[in-house]
């Protein structure tokens, strides 16, 4: 129908098609009863859904296994799922605002996506009764633990659980920590752990990366005095402040 008519912009070429379109939908057929208009009301239309009530939103899926702390990483944040799923495979889906957590296809849990890298999010309906063993993990057992190594390691462990919001996010920490026994030996282990609380380095990073590097093998060198040996040309703070009240300044020769 349009074969022979010339067009200068696709504008053209899309009002034009628009003017025959109903024309060509309610052609009938040449071969068959009908028009491309009966078919679609009689086929297409009654198959059609209504479009979702909100726009595609695009997710990323994620499998991790839930551990002790029942705190899965997720894009270097950490979310909570209930206890109960302790050693279990779970999925995550993430998108632009929210964290959504399924075992076997069934939501299990869902948190605001989290905005800074390392923050926890905790459902306190996930957490353990204060009755019951988790996973026969708890902060006495990982304590008494540490102190079978020696006092340093069980006083690092402490502080690990207690610095935490719960002391079962600081379980995944403490087992790391306590796994470096079988590779470092407990002598080491021990007197990594004092050079760690020494220096104010309590994790299971600081603690690693001093045995990697020998650093407890090392002796604590002592902090040098710094107190400067008497001499004439030595004045010390008082004479600056009252040469500055009164204006002169002395020559050091």
């Amino acid at each position: 129908m349009l074969r022979n008519h010339t067009f200068f912009g696709l504008v053209e070429v899309n009002e034009a098609v628009a003017k025959v379109l109903t024309i060509l939908n309610e052609k009938p057929f040449q071969k068959i009863e009908g028009s491309r208009r009966s078919l679609y009301e009689t086929l297409d239309r009654p198959a059609l859904r209504p479009l979702p009530s909100a726009p595609y939103e695009w997710a990323v899926w994620h499998k991790a296994k839930v551990p002790p702390d029942y705190h899965i990483e997720v894009e270097k944040s950490f979310y909570s799922v209930p206890h109960s799923l302790v050693t279990q495979e779970v999925e995550s889906r993430v998108t632009e605002r929210i964290v959504e957590i399924f075992r076997k296809g069934r939501r299990v849990a869902s948190h605001t996506r989290a905005t800074q890298a390392g923050s926890v999010h905790t459902d306190p309906a996930h957490r353990p009764k204060a009755h019951q063993q988790h996973l026969d993990w708890t902060p006495d057992r990982l304590i008494e633990w540490g102190a079978r190594i020696g006092g340093c390691t069980s006083a690092l462990v402490e502080h690990m659980l207690h610095s935490r919001p719960h002391p079962e996010q600081g379980y995944r920490a403490c087992l790391g920590l306590l796994s470096l026994e079988k590779q470092f030996s407990s002598a080491r282990l021990e007197a990594a752990a004092g050079r760690a609380l020494a220096i104010g380095a309590c994790s299971y990073r600081s603690v690693k990366s001093i045995l990697e590097k020998g650093i407890d093998q090392l002796e604590i060198e002592p902090i040098p005095e710094t107190n400067c040996p008497l001499h004439e040309n030595v004045r010390g703070a008082a004479y600056y402040q009252s040469s500055a009240s009164t204006g002169k300044w002395g020559l050091v020769h």
